[in-house]
């Protein structure tokens, strides 16, 4: 049996992948790497199995791409880039034999794609770390660093609450729960009847913040989810494949609009996140995203460090590279 099979590989697939423990190293690395870029390169020792990691799109990106190719190089290695109908994945090729061929060649594999399943079927089928760099259901690499950007700016996470506005039916509503929890916060989630959050989602971040300490609130009043927080968070209200609905969602999310009146009803010093791209004068003001409370930049940034810090761990944990600092 290899060290790899004996220690098992670590897939990153949703925030709850990690535990609350795990969560916290991943941030440390994170703050580490962000302080010294090149202290950890373990793509680049002679330790490492292999040195390049696939990077796989099935959807646009722009931060997702620069920061996991530039991230990659970082930690000492090569991003190999699959743009969208570049590979024969899912449709002339199984996940399954993808997985297969992809193991053999690759130290980990990064796919943004749509339904989630892909993903499971990826890991399910590969003797290397699979991260989900997005997908319908989930956007835990995004969350990472967004609490990475929390901590940051607010020294901690565990009792902070977080309220996050607009469609929240979508990924970055379920990762917002999952992550939020696991860091031990008190998340906040608001927006219209029939946009809500999978029931099943919320009963995972009920249990899992009965552990750390956190709590959830699903409710469709706005200024509740608002009334103290300490972050406030929004997404797009029209993610790709809705445009079709764009007239009607501007209509059906109006009042989940962060302006300065939002912001007003969070903490003093409230903070502002978004994942970007953003529509000023749709989901938020211009005098919110581009004003002193808003931090979106250091969140786009951080996409990078977290997502270094990520790799890394995933690599160490599964036996085919070593960081200095990780036990």
């Amino acid at each position: 049996m290899t060290e790899q099979a004996s220690r098992g590989v670590r897939h990153f697939l949703k925030d709850t992948d990690l535990s609350p423990t795990e969560q916290a190293e991943v941030l440390d690395l994170a703050l580490r790497l962000k302080a010294a870029p090149y202290s950890a390169q373990p793509l680049a020792g002679p330790g490492s199995a292999r040195k390049t990691v696939a990077v796989i799109f099935d959807k646009t990106s722009t931060r997702t791409r620069v920061s996991f190719s530039t991230g990659v190089s970082d930690l000492g290695g090569t991003p190999l880039i699959i743009n969208p109908g570049e590979s024969q994945i899912g449709h002339k090729e199984s996940v399954e034999d993808t997985a297969r061929v992809l193991e053999r060649m690759v130290a980990a594999i990064v796919w943004r794609t749509g339904p989630h399943q892909g993903l499971v079927d990826m890991a399910a089928h590969s003797r290397v770390p699979v991260v989900n760099a997005l997908c319908d259901d989930y956007h835990p690499c995004q969350l990472l660093a967004d609490l990475l950007t929390v901590r940051e700016h607010k020294g901690k996470l565990a009792g902070l609450s977080m309220a996050y506005l607009g469609d929240a039916a979508n990924n970055m509503a379920n990762s917002y729960l999952l992550a939020g929890v696991t860091a031990g916060m008190h998340v906040r989630i608001a927006g219209p009847e029939g946009y809500l959050p999978d029931p099943g989602v919320v009963a995972e971040a009920e249990a899992v913040a009965a552990a750390t300490g956190g709590s959830v609130l699903v409710t469709a009043d706005a200024a509740a989810a608002l009334e103290g927080a300490d972050v406030v968070a929004t997404d797009t209200w029209v993610s790709m494949g809705q445009e079709a609905e764009k007239e009607a969602r501007m209509t059906l999310f109006r009042d989940y609009s962060i302006d300065a009146a939002a912001m007003g009803k969070a903490a003093e010093d409230a903070i502002f996140l978004h994942c970007l791209p953003a529509y000023r004068g749709y989901e938020v003001a211009g005098e919110v995203i581009d004003g002193p409370q808003s931090v979106v930049w250091d969140e786009a940034e951080n996409r990078l460090h977290a997502q270094k810090a990520l790799l890394a761990w995933l690599l160490h944990r599964s036996g085919q590279a070593s960081v200095e600092g990780l036990e």
